[in-house]
């Protein structure tokens, strides 16, 4: 027992507890439901995901030691190493990584996409363990900086869907983190109460704050705390390059357009931004505009923001997780003073709550797989039906934001054209955003504004607007022929010709690019 832990385990009880993580491996039972805490690959579990792995391994026990494992979004390389010894049975509601992907892809993760506000509610609704004897989670591993006086468990670098799957566990693993130092003072997090008693959450600013700031606990359901000296592993971030930049200056000259016409005060709305390079440029872009005094509601912050707070642009960020890189966590920790001042890591039901997000009027900003014409999005199924990484929280704030924007490439390579993929397609193969949710689209080629705009007219803009010009006379052709054709038949509304809608996508998938030459090619 070191002596950072017993300074950090404040309750003295738990460390009559205190296991090895090996010693916790007879707890587990193939096809238990477990719960991880985590968001996007911080503040998830370690020592004993890696010990159950290291087990199945010595064992053989591939496919005969698996899991029905729920995680508030992407844990970290522990779920990539489970999935690889196909541990992982089942999984829920979010996920990042070749490894899980491809056990979903293969059929052997059974995998279901769920917004991010939902998942942990329904969790606690009982929805994912109605067919368990005891409606229960079996065990909930979390990950915790510190452990209060009363037993309460302060998160690390995220909150995620931990104080739902703690309230649904019949059992409780605590790996103390202490290699991380403690986040205590840096949450607001709201407890859960089901309805018809569910009182309204009060945020009406993004540094409000009327939670707790730990995860109260039942000291009877802990089986164990385990010490835990692993840091969280985030890749590298992507540098932008000169399309994400390309978007970033698209965007921003949007915004001034609309502070100038009075639609958006000077310091803008609370801001949102998913994870990426393209994401990252609009951030540096941001910070480096004559915008000031911003404010940030969102999931997820990255390095990026780090520089956002300290050129004073920044005022305040909320999130439930920090996803930042080995440099970001070093950066954040040596300023703490600074940083924790203008930070709250709260519950992602709180982070993603649909009526808050409409209540602030964020401006919301996501990355899809592809946009169609009429401005349906994809964002998790490639050609319609491959699982690249479950929705998140885009749609959280897609549906709800004052303003919701999808920002991508216009076309990005395939394995024989740099140019082989066009993100601007007739019909997307796949649809999680609705042409309803979506305000703006915007590539490295421009922005389309479709705000009361209908269909035959978003299609126009979009094309004309965001289209790459490799593209832009293919999917012209395509609209006009499905006027012809929806003319004829009176549905000229959303013309389309089923026939020909996802040519594109088959002939990127018999040929290696999207630039069909003609219509009437049969696959």
């Amino acid at each position: 027992m070191s002596a950072i832990l017993k300074q950090r385990v404040r309750y003295k009880p738990y460390l009559d507890k205190l296991k090895t993580a090996q010693e916790c491996i007879p707890y587990f039972k193939n096809g238990q439901y477990l719960g991880w805490s985590g968001f996007t690959g911080v503040g998830a579990p370690k020592v004993i995901p890696d010990a159950l792995a290291q087990h199945v391994e010595d064992n053989n026990l591939q496919g005969k030691f698996g899991f029905n494992l729920f995680v508030g979004a992407s844990a970290g390389p522990e779920e990539s190493r489970w999935a690889t010894h196909d541990m992982i049975l089942r999984r829920a509601p979010h996920q990042v990584g070749k490894p899980i992907a491809a056990a979903i892809n293969d059929g052997r993760t059974q995998f279901f996409d769920k917004h991010l506000s939902m998942f942990p509610q329904d969790l606690t609704y009982g929805y994912y363990t109605r067919d368990k004897e005891n409606d229960l989670l079996d065990i909930t591993i979390i990950e915790a900086t510190a452990i209060t006086d009363d037993g309460s468990i302060v998160p690390g670098p995220a909150v995620g869907g931990s104080p739902e799957m703690i309230s649904v566990s019949d059992k409780i693993i605590i790996e103390v983190n202490t290699r991380t130092p403690s986040f205590e003072g840096l949450h607001d997090i709201d407890m859960p109460i089901n309805p018809p008693n569910r009182p309204p959450l009060p945020y009406t600013s993004v540094d409000q704050k009327s939670g707790v700031t730990s995860i109260k606990v039942d000291p009877s359901r802990v089986l164990a705390i385990v010490e835990s000296t692993k840091a969280d592993v985030v890749p590298p971030n992507t540098p932008s390059d000169e399309m994400s930049k390309a978007i970033a200056n698209h965007l921003i000259e949007f915004f001034e357009d609309e502070v100038r016409a009075g639609r958006l005060p000077r310091n803008l709305h609370p801001l949102q931004s998913g994870i990426g390079n393209i994401a990252n440029a609009v951030i540096e872009g941001l910070a480096d505009s004559s915008f000031k005094n911003l404010t940030v509601w969102t999931e997820v912050l990255q390095d990026s923001f780090l520089d956002f707070f300290e050129n004073g642009a920044l005022d305040y960020a909320t999130a439930t997780s920090v996803r930042l890189t080995e440099a970001g966590f070093e950066k954040f920790f040596k300023n703490w003073d600074l940083f924790s001042k203008k930070l709250c890591l709260r519950s992602q039901v709180t982070s993603n709550a649909p009526e808050i997000i409409r209540r602030l009027g964020v401006i919301a900003m996501n990355t899809p797989v592809e946009v169609d014409i009429y401005a349906h999005a994809n964002s998790t199924n490639v050609s319609g039906s491959k699982m690249l990484h479950g929705i998140g929280g885009s749609g959280d704030f897609l549906r709800n934001a004052k303003l919701s924007i999808m920002h991508t490439p216009s076309a990005r390579p395939s394995k024989t054209d740099k140019t082989g993929i066009s993100c601007i397609v007739p019909f997307a193969s796949h649809v999680d955003q609705t042409e309803h949710d979506l305000d703006i689209v915007v590539t490295d080629q421009g922005l389309a504004d479709l705000r009361g705009l209908s269909p035959k007219e978003r299609a126009k803009v979009i094309i004309d607007k965001c289209a790459h010009p490799d593209y832009k006379p293919i999917l012209l052709d395509y609209l006009e022929r499905a006027e012809f054709y929806a003319k004829k038949r009176k549905t000229l509304h959303e013309p389309h010709i089923l026939k020909d809608a996802f040519k594109m996508h088959l002939n990127h998938e018999y040929h290696g690019t999207m630039k069909i030459d003609n219509w009437d090619k049969v696959f």
